[in-house]
Order: C-alpha cells, then sequence, then structure tokens
C-alpha cells in the first residue's frame, strides 16, 4: 500500500535524512525542502484519494502547518510526532483519522504495555498507529525512538508484530540507517 508522507520541520514540508536529525542543526542533512505548505500537499493528495498519509512533526514549531494539513484533507490523513496519551484526542479532533505514536510507548528501552493498552483503550485501537522504526543492530532491524537515536530492545520480529498488534490498527516502520 502506498501511503504519501507529509514531514514537517520547524513548520516546513523537508525530506530530512532519518538518522541525522537528533544530530544537531549543523548536521541535519535535508534530501528536499518545499516552498509550499503542509496544506498544498494534503490537497493533492485529497484531489488525487490518497487516504491514509501521513503528517509527521519532527520536533517543535510545526503543530500550526499540521493543524492546517488536518483541516485541508479532514479524516485523510494520520498524524505522528510527539503524541501522548495527553494531546492524542486533541489530533483526532481537528481531523486526523488515526494517531501514530512512538516514543511515548517506549520508556527505558521498553515497551510500556501499561501506556500502550490505555491509550489504545481510550481511543479504540482502530484510531492508532504503532510506530516502529527501525535501525539494523547486528543482524536484526530494532525499534528506535527519539529522533532514530535511541535503540529499544525491540527486535522487528513475527512474534513481537503479532504480540503488538492486539493494541493497534496498524504499524508503520522506517528503515533508518546512517
Amino acid at each position: 500500500m502506498f501511503r504519501p508522507c507529509i514531514d514537517l520541520h520547524e513548520g516546513k514540508v523537508k525530506q530530512i535524512v532519518g538518522g541525522t536529525l537528533g544530530t544537531g542543526s549543523s548536521q541535519l542533512k535535508t534530501n528536499y525542502v518545499s516552498d509550499r505548505p503542509a496544506a498544498w500537499f494534503a490537497e493533492l493528495y485529497k484531489r488525487d484519494g490518497l487516504k491514509g498519509g501521513h503528517v509527521i512533526m519532527l520536533g517543535p514549531g510545526n503543530d500550526a502547518a499540521a493543524r492546517s494539513a488536518l483541516q485541508s484533507y479532514p479524516g485523510g490523513l494520520q498524524i505522528g510526532g510527539g503524541i501522548t496519551s495527553n494531546n492524542a484526542r486533541a489530533w483526532l479532533e481537528a481531523g486526523a483519522s488515526h494517531v501514530i505514536v512512538t516514543s511515548w510507548v517506549f520508556r527505558d528501552a521498553r515497551i510500556d504495555w501499561e501506556r500502550l493498552r490505555q491509550l489504545s483503550t481510550d481511543l479504540g485501537k482502530e484510531r492508532l498507529v504503532l510506530d516502529l522504526s527501525c535501525r539494523r543492530r547486528g543482524t536484526g532491524y530494532f525499534v528506535v525512538t527519539d529522533r532514530w537515536q535511541k535503540f529499544t530492545e525491540v527486535l522487528i520480529s513475527p512474534e513481537n508484530l503479532e504480540k503488538l498488534s492486539v493494541c493497534c490498527a496498524e504499524f508503520m516502520v522506517y528503515a533508518s540507517d546512517l
């Protein structure tokens, strides 16, 4: 399935080389920075019938751009980046079809099952996407958090996907390596 994506950094639509995001602004690498706003892309996806695209807020300063995209295509886009139990419902009410969560459900390099189950119960698993973005370590791929900088102990494996699937509608997985 093809899912378009609107990555937001400092309020602008950018394509960032994933592993460079948390390394500091002088080492941040971008493949592309658009002069068009997020809403323009959302309208394009709506026109072309591309439902389920991702709006990803990479750091602070992206709320207004994200809200404008969601308002341009209500119910057609998922939202991720900084999603917690405190703001998830508000993003759904702002027009997101789903919320995408990662770092908030991983603590001390492990899945915080209590947080994940509570969020799934509060929102309904059908509105929750679990971000399992990963990087290679040894022979496997492990979930990473905090801008692809912190490895967890969670291996991407059929067994782990099966366990996690009871709490969410789908998974989002990006493999990001330097």
